[in-house]
This record gives structure tokens, sequence and C-alpha cells, in this order.
């Protein structure tokens, strides 16, 4: 079927991988014009897809991490970065976004100041697009210190709001190489605090063998995160209490499969066995757009190619992440509205 058309929600998507490359060499030239003191060297060479595969897309992500590092450190670059990763998923029928965000302090900015930006350009956005709606998610990354995570989930705290565009929850991320085996426990407090300040928490699970120790996976579910990503090397334990507790699994295809998280191509992706597993939910979502250059509508293409979805299954799978939002109840009766037409 044709996908773009259908209304979508994505729960997944990170702001800092979906800037494409082509945003940081208009940013970077607007620097340069401007005489601003910048990276010598054009952000669209180096990352010019001919140089990247499959096999070494780590590297692009450092290479553009590194880039937004050096050119979003004023709030005019970081509004022009936003708003034109917001048009592309407002152009692929996007109505629903939450997109996540490292509070980063730069030269000009702290790290509040930073994340206000975001959300006084969303909110402006809304008022000329008003059909997709954008809630922040902030990221704890599985290298920060606990103080950091604390501060992290205090930022959210404040910044939250029962009205408009506001921070809704927290992403559990960051280098599956960091902290393995259970070490992430030392990060309980936050997300305990977390959970009491009424945010919704979603944790990258399983994502590696490495993160797949019955140490972390217990540790992730004590979390009581209301949503899963990836989801690959969980073990039978963990799977039963997904099911059990009727979590929503986040899947990105293509990020999957491009990067060799799973083995056998598309069609032995496990989106397969939990679309057959009754009782969780799937969030269908992008990975690294920016990176790989594949919006929503294609993950869901691959989809109907793959698994041989019909008309019927594919608005079914579209709105399976509505009642898994973190945003609030009036919100979720606004997509069954617009889902459900």
């Amino acid at each position: 079927m044709e996908c773009p058309p259908l209304l979508k929600i994505e729960l997944h998507a990170h702001f800092e991988v979906n800037v494409t490359p082509q945003i940081l060499h208009d940013i970077w030239i607007r620097k340069q014009q401007a005489g601003r003191k910048t990276s010598p060297i054009d952000p669209l060479d180096l990352t010019r897809e001919e140089k990247y595969t499959d096999s070494n897309t780590e590297e692009l992500i450092s290479m553009i991490s590194s880039f937004l590092g050096d050119l979003l450190t004023d709030k005019e670059s970081i509004q022009y970065a936003l708003r034109k990763v917001l048009v592309d998923f407002f152009s692929d029928n996007v109505v629903y976004l939450e997109l996540r965000v490292r509070p980063r302090q730069t030269r000009d900015l702290s790290a509040e100041e930073y994340i206000q930006i975001f959300l006084d350009t969303i909110k402006d956005f809304e008022i000329h697009f008003p059909a997709m709606h954008t809630q922040l998610l902030l990221c704890v990354n599985r290298s920060h210190s606990l103080a950091a995570a604390k501060s992290v989930v205090s930022l959210a705290t404040r910044l939250r709001t029962d009205e408009g565009p506001g921070v809704v929850g927290i992403d559990f991320c960051g280098d599956p190489t960091v902290r393995i085996d259970g070490e992430i426990s030392m990060f309980t407090p936050a997300f305990e605090q977390a959970a009491e300040n009424g945010l919704g928490i979603t944790v990258s699970f399983a994502e590696t063998i490495a993160t797949g120790s019955r140490r972390e996976l217990d540790t992730l579910l004590s979390w009581n995160p209301g949503r899963v990503a990836h989801v690959i090397w969980e073990d039978e334990e963990a799977k039963q209490e997904i099911i059990k507790r009727g979590l929503c699994v986040e899947l990105c295809l293509s990020y999957h499969v491009r990067t060799g998280m799973t083995s056998g191509g598309f069609p032995g992706h496990h989106f397969k066995e939990w679309a057959e597993t009754e009782g969780p939910k799937i969030a269908l979502v992008t990975g690294d757009a920016g990176v790989f250059g594949i919006p929503p509508s294609t993950e869901y293409r691959l989809v109907a190619q793959h698994f041989n979805f019909t008309s019927d299954q594919m608005r079914h799978l579209a709105r399976q992440g509505i009642e898994a939002i973190f945003g609030d109840e009036k919100e979720k009766q606004r997509l069954r509205k617009a889902l459900f037409k």
C-alpha cells in the first residue's frame, strides 16, 4: 500500500540522528559567512553517503554527533535544525511525535535553555502545522553518572506541562558496551524519581548480547517502563514479563537490519514474532532517519513488503502506539479520532 498518506505515530526518533548532513551543511555555511568560528571542514564533504556502508554506520553517526556539538551551539542554529526535522516528520504524515533529546550545555546556553529552545520552537511550529503534536523525551545515557541522570530527571520534571509542548518522559539509551552485566542498577534512584514525578519511561532493552543479561533485564523491568525498544536478545522470562504487562515494543526494522543487530534480513526480523504475540503492542518506529534517509513511511512499506500486511493490518499497526504514548488522555483521544476515521 502507499504509506505516506497513512497517519502515523513516531515514538523513537532521536533528534541528533534525524539532523541530516544537508541541515548541518546549511548551518555551517551560515556560520562561515557570518565569520563565526567553526570547523574548517564542510559536514557534507565528510558525511557523503558513498563513504559509508552498513558496516560502518556507527562511524557516520559519531561524525554527525561531532558536527552537532560544533554547530548547534546557539538559538538560531538549533531552531533551524529542529524546524527542518519537524517538517520532515510532518511531510511524512506523522501526527504525533515524541522526540528524544540529550540536554546539552553549549558555550552559549545552559542545558535548560537548550531544551527550552526546543519547546518554544515546537510551540511555534504547531501554530502553523497544528496536525502534528510533538512532545520531548530527555535522554539518560548509560555513560552518565547518577548525579547527571538525576539532573536530567529534575530538568524533565521542571519542564512538564499539562498544555501544549512539554517534556513527557525519560529515555534510557547509549552505548550498549558501557555498564553491562547489571551495572545500570546504579541509575535506579533516578528512575524511581522519574516515576514518582509522573514521567513516562522508555528503555533500550536487550539491544545486544551484552545488554541481555538477566541482571540488566530485571533492573530495567524494575523501573516499570511503559515501552521497551529493540528487544532482540531478551530471554524467555523477560519476554513473558513483557507479554504479562502488555508493554509496547518499539521496533525499527531498517536500523536493526542495516546495522547487523539482527540476522536473516528483513524477512527474519523479530517483528513477525512480536506481531503474532498476543498482549504487547508494537510501535513501528524509525531509527536514525537523518543517517539512513529512511522516513517512517518506509518502515511501514518494509512491513507490507516482507510480511504481506494488508491495508487493514497496516492501519491497525499504526494505531497500536496510541495507548503507549506518554501524552495525556486528551492527546490519546485526538489520535483515536484521527487514526480511526
